[in-house]
């Protein structure tokens, strides 16, 4: 015989295990606030734009080889940037205290689909030092690729600007609790589910009649020591009236 779990057994579990459940909750939302707040570096991000010219030539209609080439040539571009190249020069000028491989994981380049921008962006844990690197990155690029490849056709759009009040990108801790907060929950409920699967105790009379298939007649209640106490006292009492009451008469 197929047993099922009705919703009603299924919520008297979340009730019972309700504590639990909300203290693994509030354990997980209390570990990734006091993580998110107090250990990890908060990191910001500074941009700054390249447009990358189309070459001309005489022709003024632009022919779709000259997009396809123009668009190679980006991708050649944004593995420039970010050669040792240009990194050994941005360290040196920046007199910063790290390699051109770290200095290449901070940065990170992209241009948009048929798109002849180039969007560099530098992460840091200092806000004015990653609109530096950023800035500079830029302006050494568009200085270096006339030598690379002798070509001259990178402007600089828009320079990386410190905000008065720059905000982090990462971490951010109301979206860490918010995710602590249904990781707990999930965690909590699945926890409850699996111990009341375990949990081959029987624990009233309508465990025993689904468990044998009979309609249980009688309990035996379990009477503690002071409750054993006070009704010998009341029995007590009453043979006492009793007994006065049969001398009266």
């Amino acid at each position: 015989m197929e047993e099922t779990i009705s919703l009603k057994e299924l919520l008297q579990t979340l009730r019972k295990r309700i504590s639990l459940i909300l203290s693994i909750t509030f354990i997980a939302i209390l570990i990734s606030g006091v993580i998110s707040y107090f250990f990890l570096t908060p990191i910001y991000q500074a941009s700054t734009q390249l447009l990358i010219n189309q070459s001309k030539n005489e022709q003024a209609t632009v022919q779709y080889n000259d997009v396809q080439t123009n668009l190679q040539l980006i991708n050649t571009y944004n593995v420039i940037i970010k050669s040792p190249a240009i990194l050994e020069l941005v360290i040196k000028d920046l007199k910063l205290d790290m390699t051109a491989g770290e200095l290449n994981g901070k940065i990170t380049v992209q241009n948009e689909t048929n798109s002849q921008v180039v969007n560099l962006s530098v992460q840091d844990t200092s806000a004015t030092m990653a609109a530096k690197i950023a800035n500079k990155t830029a302006e050494i690029f568009k200085k270096e690729i006339v030598n690379i490849m002798s070509v001259d056709n990178v402007s600089i759009l828009a320079k990386a600007e410190v905000a008065d009040h720059s905000s982090p990108i990462k971490p951010k801790p109301l979206l860490n609790v918010a995710i602590a907060l249904v990781v707990g929950l999930m965690v909590g409920v699945g926890l409850a589910f699996l111990l009341e699967y375990f949990d081959n105790t029987i624990k009233n009379e309508e465990e025993i009649e689904k468990l044998i298939g009979v309609p249980v007649l009688g309990t035996i209640a379990i009477i503690d020591d002071a409750q054993m106490k006070k009704i010998q006292n009341s029995k007590a009492k009453q043979n006492a009236s009793l007994r006065g009451e049969t001398i009266g008469s």
